[in-house]
């Protein structure tokens, strides 16, 4: 800093040698450098135009177009991809129906020859049992004409035994025979 005293040159705040705050203006806005300014801004503009134009711009369109093409593209093949389920869930659908169908047509038929397997089972046990019934009837029915055979036999016995026990003779025959008859009627 001695230095900078020793040359005249004294550092700190301060007005410019020449004048005070109203001699000198705001150097865009000073009309002699009107001219220069509005050259340098026509140039800085036509470059920016033409760089813009002939490099960024086209790059720029050239994404966009690239990225509408693609988009484009992925929206088809989404309905591509759209169309081709649908009609896979339609087949799907339609052959999910036929197997129902074909199940319940099975379960019906399957139902319909169980129910006749059934219905022949039950007629051929209910004949046989029918059958067996009649036999069981008859023999029944024999066993008791066998039985009333007897019982005609045991009770003229029994009323002969009867008789001699309390009279103490012999019983007459036709007399027992005519009695029993009497009490069957």
């Amino acid at each position: 800093m001695a230095g900078d005293e020793q040359e005249g040159h004294i550092a700190g705040t301060g007005t410019p040698a020449g004048g005070g705050h109203g001699e000198t203006s705001f150097p865009p806005f000073d009309p002699v450098n009107f001219t220069p300014i509005l050259i340098w801004l026509s140039l800085s503009f036509g470059l920016l135009y033409l760089l813009m134009s002939k490099i960024a711009l086209p790059r720029v369109e050239s994404i966009l177009h690239t990225r509408a093409d693609k988009i484009a593209k992925d929206i088809s093949e989404a309905n591509a991809f759209r169309a081709q389920s649908e009609e896979a869930a339609a087949a799907h659908d339609k052959t999910l129906a036929g197997a129902k169908a074909k199940a319940l047509a099975l379960a019906q038929e399957t139902r319909a020859r169980l129910n006749a397997e059934t219905e022949a089972n039950r007629l051929a046990l209910e004949a046989e049992l029918n059958a067996r019934l009649a036999a069981s009837e008859t023999q029944i029915l024999a066993m008791k004409a066998a039985a009333m055979g007897n019982v005609e036999a045991i009770a003229s016995e029994a009323a002969a035994a009867i008789v001699q026990r309390i009279t103490g003779k012999p019983p007459d025959p036709m007399a027992i025979a005519r009695a029993i008859a009497t009490s069957k009627a």
